[in-house]
């Protein structure tokens, strides 16, 4: 392992970039009423104006945030962002698409040996920085860490609290089922499209990440799609979900000897009402049929523009919870992480404490491209349980159900 690089004489602590935008503006609101004092942290992006007014706003929470520095950098412009990864410990992102404007500044961070965090759910972006940039933040110390917000940290934490509840040593299933009642964003909706736009792109981007990535020795990791089930211990439809999370609990399966010699794990909606577990499933396949088309994946993505998103009240009306049903060694329980609105109120959240974490908690010894269990992992967890976040145990196991 690479030795990292001492960022201590950097004049930030950490940087927070698109710093405008509908999920930056909340992250930066959750940094104005919860960076620890003595933290040197800084708002970035493309249009100053923007910048000065959004510093304007943070002072009314916390008037020191009148004094905040702001940085101008543009992610079509890899010298802006170099300048900015080396002028700090860490960089929190929320510019997407990342498929479109994320890949320079991975490029920069792990160039500097700077740490990085984004709210990343492109499973091609995250397997082709993997493939560019691995090695040279193995090299410089950097520790590169995609998905830290609603993708995939609910997943990735959870199932990792799962299997602190079971027997050690042993093989493990564990399978998480999501249910959320929050509304999506123009960057969301545009990120998903993005990616639903490209099987192609995400398969070869995935066996190249493969042909270079070492797995375990002496241990089995495997994160299949599953089946459509009923499932009675969450008590609800299972519908297999796609998404990154269970490549990204994977990973820190792959990581971490203590998911077992033998550890699987499936994610699925949770979906109480059969018709709306088959509307939703029509509609999802719709959508993927339409993105492959480009004019109707333009009209669709206008429908919520980037940089809109729900509004305060909506938000507050949001809930998301994610149920883990976990085996093994003769034991089976049922654990649950839950909070808020979370695509948004909850995302800035993860993104921000992740960044914090990063930047001043006693990690273990990391670098290359990780996921947050594997980087940040207890100490993330306890952040967020402060913050506000459950993570919770079932008073008792469940029967078996499926």
């Amino acid at each position: 392992m690479a030795r990292r690089q001492d960022t201590a004489a950097r004049p930030h602590d950490l940087v927070l970039f698109g710093a405008t935008g509908f999920v930056g503006r909340l992250t930066a609101a959750y940094l104005a009423r919860h960076a620890p004092a003595g933290c040197r942290w800084a708002l970035a992006g493309r249009d100053r104006a923007k910048l000065e007014r959004l510093r304007e706003e943070l002072a009314g929470i916390d008037p020191a945030c009148a004094e905040l520095p702001l940085l101008c950098a543009d992610a079509d412009h890899p010298g802006s962002l170099r300048a900015l990864a080396a002028g700090t410990r860490v960089l929190a992102t929320t510019v997407g698409p990342y498929l479109a404007y994320g890949d320079p500044l991975v490029a920069a961070c792990a160039e500097a040996g700077t740490d990085y965090a984004d709210l990343t759910g492109e499973a091609e972006f995250v397997d082709r920085t993997y493939v560019r940039y691995d090695a040279a933040a193995r090299d410089s110390g950097a520790r590169l860490v995609h998905a830290c917000g609603f993708d995939c940290v609910p997943a990735d934490l959870g199932a990792r609290f799962t299997v602190g509840q079971l027997p050690s040593g042993v093989p493990l299933r564990v399978d998480g089922f999501v249910h959320t009642t929050g509304a999506i964003s123009g960057g969301t909706l545009a990120s998903a499209l993005a990616a639903a736009s490209r099987p192609l792109g995400m398969l070869r981007a995935a066996r190249d990440r493969q042909r270079l990535e070492p797995q375990p020795a002496d241990r089995t990791v495997r994160a299949p799609l599953g089946r459509p089930y009923r499932n009675g211990a969450v008590r609800a439809w299972a519908l297999p979900l796609p998404t990154l999370d269970p490549q990204m609990v994977a990973r820190s399966a792959a990581g971490l000897e203590q998911y077992g010699p033998d550890f699987r794990y499936r994610h699925f909606a949770a979906v109480k009402q059969l018709p709306v577990a088959v509307g939703g499933a029509l509609g999802a396949g719709a959508a993927c049929a339409v993105a492959q088309v480009p004019p109707a994946r333009r009209w669709l993505s206008a429908r919520l523009a980037p940089g809109t998103g729900p509004s305060d009240e909506r938000r507050a009306r949001s809930t998301f919870s994610v149920r883990f049903v976990g085996e093994g060694g003769g034991r089976r329980v049922l654990t649950e992480v839950s909070g808020g609105d979370p695509g948004y109120d909850e995302t800035a959240k993860m993104l921000a404490e992740s960044a914090l974490s990063l930047a001043f908690d006693d990690l273990p010894e990391t670098c290359g491209q990780v996921t947050p269990a594997v980087a940040m992992g207890e100490a993330l967890t306890g952040r967020l349980r402060r913050a506000g976040m459950t993570f919770r145990v079932a008073a008792k196991a469940p029967s078996r159900a499926d």
